[in-house]
């Protein structure tokens, strides 16, 4: 508004000069009026001229979109060897950006504890005894699942968090199930029931739905590494069959005995639900409650996915020889353990031995639990047979890998005969003669030495009376009272395929000074294996003995 009142006051001014002065001063006036056009394209438009040309050519430097890819090189070049001049350091090209991994979806996620439900088959009569086998391994917090009883007890009244153990429930009435079996208990009805009642709870995320008994001790991670093999969005029935031929044949092989534990997928579970009443009134005359699901997934057409991990443990006795040389697979369960001897002898109590193997040897590697490794100690010409984390066997002379992993005859089978023709898989004596009756060391402690990053089990001989012998061959009891293994922990044994380890005695006991054998255990190195040929000679000059005294063969095969 101040620039339009100036320029009135100039017109007016103008206005009152005469006609005479516009002629005189005429020519001037256009000489003016050209000195200010000149001024204008002078002052403002070529300055603006300039400045847009400058502005189009320096943009060929700085967007590489407009101008030939060699520019772009040259300018980035100039620009790097500018700045590593000016920090005094050698040009180097930037490092890659790191390429975000996408994340995995809950379906995509691996198997996990949370994604396995547990029904366990209880019954009030037996909960106070039962209780302590399910508190070793139930994990509060970090697992789901319940037990089912056929009444409530004590901690059906209280929060599972408080009691170290599953929530409990009480199964539903089965009177309407008829059940004609002469000699077993319409409980098998409940119990058979216990997956199809936990699938209709409706848990968000369940995978897996794992049914056990009472007596029945699990390992976890094991389980897990066993399910996550398999897709739990196809049909699956995962267990094993008894140890028992007679039991298998009165039942099924193609059953998973339900006290040795067995996982059915969630596509199974679902389709199980929905057929499982209807099929149990079509097999009133069945004695348990693992043949009524077997009997179910046949009509399902669904077979038995075979797991020797899983323990029904048909058996009576000692269970070192089945523990002393386990299948090349995880331990996933043992049963029945009311009915065999504590596993550390020197417990009296089932639970009290077992918690020395959770507290120790299944906390620091699980994976490894039970697996055998065997190697030879040469100087004293024994047989070393080592059961990670459970027992160390010592024998006089050489016995081949073969004979050593056959399952020795330490239990009775689950009619109480020592008859070898009784078990679902080979068994050898414990000893072919008296002089190579193992020595034996079971577990006494263990610990993680984090500066090596090994595990370090200590185990003691487990003193009894052994028979008299008179070979050249060293008494194992009378030289070695201890052995330490160390073993580096191994997650993922069983991501690889299956092989045993292999063991290597590092040191071994001298008469007079150390009473005590060091092994190694680990991953077989390259071109490693379990040799025991080569002492044969030496062995045979060993057995001799004195003038008189029998000569023994070198105990090899697996016949009787």
């Amino acid at each position: 508004m101040r620039g339009g009142g100036a320029g009135e006051k100039l017109h007016h001014k103008e206005a009152n000069v005469g006609h005479g002065a516009v002629a005189v001063y005429g020519g001037a006036g256009k000489g003016t009026k050209s000195s200010f056009l000149y001024g204008l394209l002078l002052y403002i438009v070529l300055p603006v001229l300039v400045l847009y040309f400058v502005v189009i050519a320096a943009s060929q430097f700085y967007n590489p979109r407009c101008v030939p890819e060699g520019n772009v090189v040259m300018a980035a070049h100039f620009m790097n060897v500018s700045l590593a001049t000016s920090l005094n350091v050698s040009s180097s090209p930037p490092p890659p950006t790191p390429v975000a991994k996408p994340r995995l979806t809950a379906e995509e996620a691996p198997t996990g504890l949370r994604h396995i439900v547990f029904g366990i088959g209880a019954s009030a009569s037996l909960w106070e005894s039962r209780k302590e086998y399910i508190k070793l391994w139930w994990r509060p917090g970090r697992m789901r699942g319940f037990v089912w009883m056929d009444r409530p007890v004590q901690e059906f009244y209280s929060k599972s968090s408080r009691t170290g153990l599953p929530a409990i429930m009480v199964s539903s009435d089965t009177s309407k199930f008829p059940y004609t079996h002469g000699a077993g208990s319409r409980s098998a009805l409940r119990i058979s029931r216990i997956v199809s009642e936990t699938f209709r709870l409706g848990l968000p995320g369940v995978r897996w739905f794992v049914m056990g008994d009472d007596d029945t001790v699990f390992l976890p991670e094991n389980l897990v590494h066993v399910l996550s093999q398999y897709d739990h969005r196809q049909p699956y029935y995962i267990g094993s069959p008894s140890e028992s031929h007679i039991q298998n044949l009165i039942f099924s092989y193609g059953m998973a005995f339900g006290g040795g534990g067995f996982a059915i997928s969630r596509a199974l579970a679902e389709e199980l639900a929905k057929m499982q009443d209807g099929c149990l009134h079509r097999y009133p005359a069945l004695y348990g409650s693992d043949d009524r699901i077997h009997a179910c997934m046949s009509e399902l057409g669904v077979p038995l996915t075979r797991h020797p991990g899983f323990h029904q443990c048909d058996l009576w006795g000692d269970v070192l020889g089945l523990l002393g040389a386990h299948p090349v697979a995880p331990l996933v369960t043992l049963h029945h353990l009311d009915f065999l001897e504590p596993v550390f002898p020197t417990k009296p109590s089932r639970a009290g031995a077992l918690r020395r193997l959770f507290d120790g040897p299944v906390r620091l590697d699980s994976a490894a639990v039970a697996q055998q490794s065997v190697c030879y100690d040469r100087a004293h010409q024994w047989t070393v047979s080592v059961s990670w984390g459970f027992a160390v066997m010592v024998v006089r002379g050489v016995l081949s890998p073969r004979e050593m992993e056959t399952p020795m005859r330490s239990f009775l089978n689950w009619y109480k005969r020592a008859d070898y023709t009784a078990y679902s898989f080979n068994t050898r004596p414990v000893a072919r003669q008296p002089c190579q009756k193992p020595h034996v060391y079971y577990m006494r402690g263990s610990r993680m030495d984090r500066r090596r990053n090994v595990t370090v089990t200590e185990y003691e001989r487990h003193r009894v009376k052994h028979p008299a012998c008179r070979w050249r061959i060293a008494d194992p009891g009378a030289l070695l009272d201890s052995v330490v293994v160390l073993k580096k922990p191994d997650p993922d044994l069983w991501k690889r395929s299956p092989r045993r380890n292999c063991c290597r005695v590092v040191s071994s006991p001298k008469m007079g000074k150390d009473r005590s054998m060091t092994i190694d255990v680990g991953v077989c190195r390259e071109g490693e294996f379990a040799k025991g040929d080569g002492l044969g000679e030496e062995l045979a000059v060993a057995q001799e003995g004195p003038v008189g005294a029998p000569v023994y063969p070198v105990a090899v095969g697996t016949g009787e």
